[in-house]
Formats: C-alpha cells, sequence, structure tokens
C-alpha cells in the first residue's frame, strides 16, 4: 500500500484527490496539510511514501517545504509537484529543491494515480510533453544557468553510448521508449541511466533532464 499525504491550500482540491485516490486499491491518503509549514510536520511525523505538493501556498511554499522534505535523508518520501504549470513561475525551482517531478492539475485523473505510483517507486516523472515547456522555462530564466561549479563538457563526462541515451532522457522519454528508439533491451537502458545518475551524481530522472539541457543536448 503506498501511503500519501495531501498538501495543497485549496480544501476543495484536497477532497477530489482524498477521493479520487480512495478508488484506488493500491493507494491511501494518511494525511492532509494546508501549507508548508504543516505539510513538513506531518510528512516527519507520519513518514509517509509521497507527498503529493501543491506550490502555491500561503506561509512556507511548496518549494521550501519540498527542500525541508527532501534534506532530511532519513525520510522516506518522494515529493510530486501537482501544480498549474502555465500560472506557476517556481517548477524549476521545486526541482532544484528535490522534488521527483511533477504534474499539471488538468491532467486525467488516472494520470495522477500514475505519477503517484511511479514517484513512490523511486523513478521521477516529466511527460514529454511538459519536459519541452519545462525546457522552454529554463531557458528564459537566468537562474537557469549552471551552478557555481563548472561543469565538464559531457564527451568528458560520459560514454558516447551514455550521451544518446542522456538526450533521450531529456526529451522526456521513459526507459521503455529509449530502449525501443535505440534497439537496446530495457535492461539495457536502465543500465545506462542508472550510469548516468552515477556519473552526473544526479538524484533522480528529473536532474538528468537538466543536465541534458545544461550540456546543450537538448533545446527549447
Amino acid at each position: 500500500m503506498i501511503r500519501v499525504v495531501l498538501v495543497d491550500d485549496q480544501p476543495l482540491i484536497r477532497t477530489g484527490l482524498r477521493v479520487l485516490i480512495a478508488d484506488a486499491p493500491d493507494l491511501e491518503v494518511v494525511g492532509e496539510a494546508g501549507d508548508g509549514a504543516e505539510a513538513v510536520e506531518l510528512v516527519a511525523r507520519l513518514r509517509p511514501d509521497v507527498a503529493v505538493m501543491d506550490i502555491r501556498m500561503p506561509g512556507t511554499d511548496g518549494i521550501e517545504a519540498t527542500r525541508r522534505i527532501t534534506a532530511d535523508p532519513d525520510l522516506p518520501t518522494h515529493v510530486l509537484v501537482l501544480t498549474t504549470f502555465d500560472d506557476d513561475d517556481y517548477v524549476y525551482g521545486a526541482l532544484r529543491a528535490g522534488a521527483s517531478g511533477f504534474l499539471v492539475k488538468d491532467l486525467a485523473l488516472e494520470t495522477i494515480l500514475d505519477g503517484i505510483r511511479v514517484v513512490a517507486a523511486g523513478d521521477a516523472l516529466l511527460a514529454p510533453g511538459i519536459t519541452r515547456r519545462l525546457i522552454g522555462e529554463f531557458a528564459a530564466r537566468p537562474e537557469a544557468a549552471p551552478a557555481a561549479r563548472p561543469r565538464r563538457p559531457v564527451a568528458e563526462a560520459v560514454t558516447e553510448r551514455e550521451r544518446e541515451v542522456l538526450t533521450l532522457v531529456g526529451r522526456g522519454l521513459s526507459n521503455a521508449e529509449i530502449a525501443a528508439e535505440l534497439t537496446i533491451s530495457v535492461g539495457t537502458a536502465k543500465a545506462h541511466v542508472a550510469r548516468l545518475f552515477t556519473k552526473l551524481d544526479a538524484r533522480d530522472r528529473v536532474h538528468l533532464v537538466i543536465q541534458a539541457y545544461e550540456f546543450g543536448l537538448v533545446a527549447p
């Protein structure tokens, strides 16, 4: 059973998600919070598998709450941001803070449930269409530039095959889709992604997408 905490300042949104999750036999809502500070406290106490996190909330917002939750190495909780992407200027910050992925609130309900499952399994979630828009956001932001420490050129950091895999990850492809694109097995694709995590010091697939952009492998 995947244990979920819902974090949103709108009670109606939380109610809708709670009802949706109640119909899923493998998911259960174990707590709800209306702001980031309450979410941090609740997650520390309940230790859920996933926190479904809004970003724009009064007081402590979802970015700061995500940062505090993911900074605790003893917590098993993964953060899935659920927001209105068109109106949200903080998605990049949420990913940098440690969110394992994000979805928009107008997606199909089953997609949201699947997103919770994916994040709970330790993977990260970026739909291809959202990935393209996210990269566009990166390009428009001065803070999207590579961080203070200089990066090696991608050719020095990874092999040619890993470069191909990183490019496809940056485009939002799943392991199965990468395998089909490169005519390799899914297991081989997964192994390449795992090596990229280690070589690029990436926390999850979301951060591989960020690095694919920063290396110039994908563009808006």
